[in-house]
């Protein structure tokens, strides 16, 4: 079990690790990378002399842990539930989980039948708050099944709120996404979501680092979410207080080099002040799916420029628009004063405001001119006349 060459025996030295090993040990990967794969195994196993960055307390309660593992029963466990184990180095494996140092996971557990790897090639983190309002399950949705349709791979934790949120968007446009949990893959938690899960693992790929049956606890949830960050290629926050975990996955995303953005909430809202406060920072606000594939996607892939509506004084050529902008708004004028007011000569402002009048935006009187009232309700800003 403790040899560092045969891929098999690699496979169940690194199950029977993920069931000593709390995910995220970095003195456990600092292990790995100095005294190799085989030699943490056997010292642990054998209850050998310890290794080097722990209290003797703490080295025995990996000892312990380490006496009841048995990786053969996990890994026969998980054939059953239809997972596999990948490992660092494994064609599946996605390498930018390196990034991680020594914190990147012993290996994952993965359940669905997509790869990995390529899923995690062109994907993108959304989460945010678990007890989130209306309006962020709204965007959540929005963004996941925009991207979905984009053809990114939409990344979550499988929560309530924006988790759950994000992943029924990218499944409902029949789009591909992953969910990371912070349990066994074969126990979907929370239990609420049993059946998103299920679905998710039929259509997608549910993702953890902790072995077949293992529970939940608040630090594996923390520390689930270095892994979404690092695996893909940019991190969406879309709502969350100061102290949401989804500011965890955004800073870890921030700390790796990848994109980090927020999408803004009202300035009254609890649930936003976390997102405003990435966004005083690095991190880059966005509002919808196009903004996101801007940033995280190829050269060229640009989100449409932003303007306002095109009203119909926007079709008037310069010098018409400069004559209608000089009628008063009351009153009629003689083309005398409206000509100083657009800076032209009488007889241009005669011949626009004929050419005015003809798309009823201004009435003659006598000798003067008037704007009609659709006239007065373009200038300020409305529809304008037809």
């Amino acid at each position: 079990m403790n040899g560092d060459d045969d891929p098999d025996a690699c496979i169940v030295a690194r199950v029977f690790l993920s069931r000593v090993i709390e995910p995220g040990d970095e003195i456990g990967g600092r292990w790995l990378r100095e005294f190799g794969l085989g030699e943490v195994v056997l010292r642990l196993r054998e209850r050998g002399e310890a290794l080097p960055g722990v209290s003797a307390a703490r080295w025995a309660g990996l000892v312990a842990r380490a006496a009841r593992a048995v990786p053969g029963r996990d890994l026969e466990v998980a054939r059953h539930a239809g997972v596999r184990f990948v490992c660092p180095g494994d064609g599946e494996w996605p390498a930018q989980l390196d990034d991680l140092g020594d914190a990147r996971p012993i290996g994952l557990w993965v359940r669905g039948r997509p790869s990995l790897r390529m899923w995690a090639l062109r994907s993108v983190a959304v989460v945010g708050a678990r007890a989130c309002t209306e309006y962020g399950a709204h965007m959540a949705a929005d963004l996941a099944a925009g991207l979905a349709e984009r053809g990114w791979v939409v990344v979550s934790g499988g929560a309530y709120g924006v988790d759950g949120a994000a992943h029924r968007g990218a499944l409902g446009a029949g789009g591909a996404t992953v969910a990371v949990l912070a349990c066994g893959v074969d126990r979907p938690y929370p239990r609420g979501h049993t059946e998103l899960i299920t679905r998710i693992a039929e259509q997608g790929l549910v993702v953890g680092e902790l072995p077949p049956g293992d529970h939940p606890t608040p630090s594996r949830f923390i520390l689930r979410n270095r892994v979404i960050a690092a695996l893909t290629r940019g991190t969406v926050v879309v709502e969350a207080a100061y102290r949401s975990g989804s500011l965890v996955t955004a800073r870890a995303a921030q700390r790796l080099g990848r994109f980090t953005m927020g999408v803004p909430g009202p300035a009254t809202s609890a649930l936003s002040a976390g997102v405003h406060e990435l966004l005083r920072g690095d991190a880059v606000l966005v509002t919808d799916p196009a903004e996101v594939v801007e940033l995280v996607g190829d050269i060229g892939e640009l989100a449409p420029a932003r303007r306002g509506p095109v009203l119909p004084r926007d079709l008037l050529e310069p010098a018409a628009r400069r004559v209608l902008a000089a009628l008063p708004g009351h009153r009629v004028a003689a083309p005398r004063e409206i000509a100083r007011g657009a800076q032209t000569t009488q007889d241009e402002v005669i011949a626009r405001l004929y050419e005015l009048r003809a798309l009823g935006y201004v009435e003659r009187h006598g000798d003067g001119w008037k704007l009609t009232r659709q006239a007065m309700i373009s200038v300020r800003g409305g529809p304008g006349p037809r």
